[in-house]
C-alpha cells in the first residue's frame, strides 16, 4: 500500500500543507453520463493535484489503472453501487475483479435495506466475506446515512469495525443530501482512530473540506478538486485557523 493511503486517524489541521490536503481526497468519477474524454481529463487533474485516489466506475477501471501507473494517485472503484442491492456473491466477485484489475481500495455500499430492517447479523456476514476474500485490500464501507437514524448508523459504524473494514464512508453522493459535520463525528466517535473516516457528498469548497476533516474525516470524496486545491493556494492558513477555532468550539 502507499504510504499515503495508510492513514485511518485524525488529521492534524495544524500541521497541514498542499500535498497533505490534496492527499485526503478520493478525486469521484463516477457520474454515469461521463465520457472517456471526461475520465481522461479527470486523471488529469487527480496527478496535477496528487490526489490520495481516482475513484472510478468499475468499467473505467482498466484504463484508470493504466493512465495512473508511475504515479503516487491509487486506483480505486466502487463496490454495488450506488444501492447496495446486489447479492452478496455479486458483490464478492466484483470485488475481487476490481482488486485483479489493479485496484488498491474498495467502496463497497452496505446492503441499505437490511441496515434500516436491523437485520445487522445479515450485514455484517456480507461485509465480513467480502472482506476476507480481498484482504489485504482496504474495504471502505458506505453506509448511505442520508436514509438512516443516528442509532442506525451507529449500529453501522459499529458492524464495519466487527466485519474488519478498513473505512466507514457516510454516502454515495446519490442520496438526498451529502455529508454532515455532526455526523461525521458522531462516525469517528464510534470507530475509534484505527478504522479511517471517510466523507463524500456536497464537499466542493475548501471551508467544506476542512470542517469535514475538524469533524473526524481522515479521506473526502470530491470532483471540486482543482477549485479546493486553487482556493488552498490562496487562503490555505486563514481557512485553517478557521477550522481549528470551529473544533474547538
Amino acid at each position: 500500500m502507499k504510504p499515503r493511503l495508510a492513514n485511518r486517524g485524525l488529521i492534524d489541521l495544524a500541521a497541514l500543507d498542499e500535498r497533505a490536503l490534496m492527499g485526503c481526497i478520493d478525486h469521484s468519477i463516477l457520474r454515469p453520463e461521463l465520457t472517456r474524454a471526461d475520465v481522461n481529463a479527470a486523471i488529469d487533474a487527480a496527478i496535477e493535484w496528487q490526489t490520495a485516489t481516482v475513484c472510478c466506475r468499475p468499467a473505467d477501471l482498466e484504463f484508470v489503472v493504466k493512465r495512473l501507473r508511475g504515479t503516487d494517485v491509487g486506483p480505486t472503484t466502487v463496490i454495488g453501487f450506488p444501492h447496495g442491492a446486489h447479492t452478496s456473491q455479486i458483490k464478492e466477485r466484483e470485488a475481487l475483479v476490481a482488486v485483479e484489475s489493479g485496484a488498491v481500495e474498495l467502496d463497497v455500499v452496505v446492503n441499505i435495506g437490511a441496515l434500516r430492517a436491523g437485520d445487522l447479523g445479515y450485514v455484517r456476514d456480507e461485509l465480513a466475506s467480502l472482506c476476507y476474500a480481498v484482504a489485504p485490500t482496504p474495504v471502505k464501507v458506505i453506509l448511505e446515512t442520508a436514509y438512516l437514524t443516528p442509532e442506525q448508523v451507529e449500529a453501522g459504524c459499529r458492524v464495519v469495525v466487527e466485519a474488519r473494514g478498513s473505512f466507514v464512508k457516510n454516502g454515495t453522493g446519490y442520496s438526498p443530501r451529502g455529508a454532515e459535520v455532526g455526523e461525521i463525528a458522531l462516525m469517528r466517535r464510534v470507530v475509534g482512530n484505527n478504522v479511517g473516516v471517510k466523507a463524500a457528498g456536497g464537499v466542493r469548497t475548501l471551508d467544506a473540506l476542512l470542517s469535514m476533516l475538524a469533524a473526524g474525516a481522515c479521506r473526502v470524496g470530491a470532483t471540486a478538486t482543482a477549485s479546493i486545491g486553487a482556493e488552498w493556494r490562496v487562503r490555505g492558513p486563514e481557512a485553517v485557523a478557521a477550522a481549528l477555532a470551529a473544533r474547538q468550539r
